[in-house]
């Protein structure tokens, strides 16, 4: 059994916020999950080569856009996102106030990764 408290766990400042790494690789579950705060009024350009991404919002709210279409999501506490086909999005938090996820990852994160937004598009 695993049991562990946020204040217990890695933290990795992911470029436009924390990611709290409560579960990794190395845990051997299979998957990764995160408590990940998005940083109010962010805009953040991202896109997962490696991995799927599950994203449960618990408080905040703000927008995921995929970078093909037109569609726009309005995330906020109770709703839900999947990247199921590694989807290149734009993850926006409103102003007011700092959007919080809790964050599923398959295959599994090491632990240390990270986006570098300053070279624009990004992606682990």
């Amino acid at each position: 059994m695993i049991v562990r408290a946020k204040p217990a766990v890695k933290v990795v400042e992911w470029g436009n916020g924390q990611s709290y790494r409560f579960l990794l690789e190395a845990d051997g579950m299979g998957f990764a999950m995160t408590h990940t705060v998005v940083e109010a009024g962010s805009k953040s350009p991202l896109e997962y080569k490696r991995h799927l991404e599950a994203c449960y919002c618990i408080s905040g709210s703000g927008r995921v856009i995929p970078m093909e279409g037109d569609a726009s999501y309005r995330i906020e506490p109770g709703v839900m996102y999947a990247l199921d086909q590694h989807d290149a999005h734009y993850l926006i938090a409103d102003p007011e106030a700092d959007m919080e996820l809790i964050c599923v990852f398959n295959p599994p994160l090491q632990g240390d990764e990270r986006h570098n937004l300053d070279q624009g598009f990004s992606y682990y």
